[in-house]
């Protein structure tokens, strides 16, 4: 096996490990009244697996199984997940371990990861009794690749109902002129997100509330300027697939793309900022090993990862994507140098692999992984306000001077 994917296969061990441990702690963005999970637990041996979640209400459920690698998905309404710490981390019988969070707006999700091909036996709620709370039970049985792969076709049209994530209603608007604009247009993209909640930390801190955290601080800094508008693709907790963050900055004809990353190393030693652009090879293999991390969300989250086809199908497309590429490398050298001035680098901070987020062809696109947070002194740097302020600021700078050089290329 490859060191690339050998990474990857060492990040798939440690994202599910690590999502297990999923707190909603945005609990203000609960609904209210929301049925609440106070534990879950896995019985059972590798024949016949029942899992188990305890819930405050009855509530509607439906599930489906995933293949490559085999899951299985539990959809319900919006819960307010308070199971104890490291619930989910491991498995017994057919479940291996398993994770949960907001899947969409009103929506959860729980995602189970199987030792093979299983069949969905049965899938019901208990109500309370006494003192023993509602009950979420669904049992899972063994069975056969080809049986699997028949149930696969034949609730095909249940999945892709199932698995379609929506993004808030501004996102269905026709995009805006970019000529009528008065302001150049940043989309920033707080990475990861409900049920997939990115790197933990030793301390138990979420990849996805720091970079929101981030994305928020990040926003009110270029807004302060007066220059520029400012969309955030995600204001919550809340899942977004990696094609509808990217539509999103199509949608609102978004002048830059900002994707924010919190990245995760397993000795622990690396620590610093990183830039990356789009490229369809890597820039080396720790490039290649986070694209693939980066790129695994949508598994995470339990949906049918699908091969985007980004070949060249017009020459107009082509031309465009080569001209937001350089737009894009050249916002990525600059703004180098101005975090090099806020904040640790890593060594050979400029990098670029064939990331998911940044494919859209006609916005300059970036990915900033502004620490680690595997590294314990890079976890204090970004769980504090006074270090996202510098780093916010630093990037804002590198954000004005960029629309100044391309206005002046491009003879505004």
């Amino acid at each position: 096996m490859s060191t690339v994917a050998n990474r990857f296969a060492v990040f798939l061990r440690f994202a599910v490990a690590a999502t297990m441990a999923l707190v909603c702690l945005a609990a203000g963005a609960l609904a209210e009244g929301a049925p609440v999970a106070t534990d879950g637990r896995v019985v059972g041996d590798d024949n016949r697996t029942r899992f188990v979640l305890d819930l405050s209400g009855e509530v509607d459920l439906s599930a489906f199984t995933l293949a490559e690698p085999y899951r299985v998905v539990i959809d319900l309404p919006e819960i307010d997940f308070r199971l104890p710490s490291g619930t989910g981390s491991t498995g017994r019988g057919l479940v291996s371990d398993w994770r949960y969070g907001q899947f969409a707006a009103g929506r959860s999700r729980i995602v189970l990861d199987v030792t093979g091909p299983v069949k969905i036996d049965k899938a019901f709620v208990l109500p309370a009794v006494e003192d023993q709370p509602a009950r979420m039970v669904l049992d899972l049985l063994k069975t056969t690749a080809a049986a699997f792969e028949e149930d696969l076709r034949k609730n095909q049209l249940a999945r892709d109902s199932a698995n379609e994530a929506p993004v808030q209603k501004a996102d269905q608007l026709p995009p805006p002129d970019r000529s009528k604009r008065e302001k150049p247009l940043i989309v920033i993209d707080a990475g990861h997100g409900g049920v997939d909640s990115g790197t933990i930390s030793a301390s138990g801190i979420l990849e996805k509330d720091i970079v929101l955290a981030f994305a928020k601080k990040l926003q009110e800094r270029l807004e302060q300027t007066g220059k520029v508008a400012v969309l955030l693709t995600r204001t919550d907790d809340t899942f977004l697939p990696l094609g509808a963050r990217v539509q999103f900055g199509r949608d609102h004809a978004a002048d830059l793309f900002l994707s924010i990353h919190a990245d995760s190393e397993h000795e622990g030693s690396v620590r610093g900022a990183t830039v990356y652009t789009l490229s369809d090879k890597a820039s080396d293999r720790e490039a290649a090993a986070l694209a693939a991390k980066e790129n695994a969300s949508d598994l995470i989250a339990g949906l049918d990862l699908q091969q985007d086809a980004d070949g060249v199908t017009d020459i107009l497309v082509d031309l465009t994507r080569r001209e937001t590429r350089n737009f894009s490398a050249a916002f990525a050298n600059g703004l180098v140098g101005d975090l090099a001035s806020a904040t640790r680098m890593i060594k050979n901070p400029r990098r670029s692999a064939g990331f998911q987020v940044l494919r859209a062809h006609d916005v300059p696109s970036v990915l900033v992984e502004i620490g680690y947070l595997s590294n314990d002194q890079d976890e204090k740097l970004l769980t504090s306000d006074e270090w996202r302020s510098r780093v916010a600021d630093a990037v804002t700078q590198a954000v004005l001077r960029f629309f100044g050089q391309k206005y002046a290329y491009l003879g505004k």
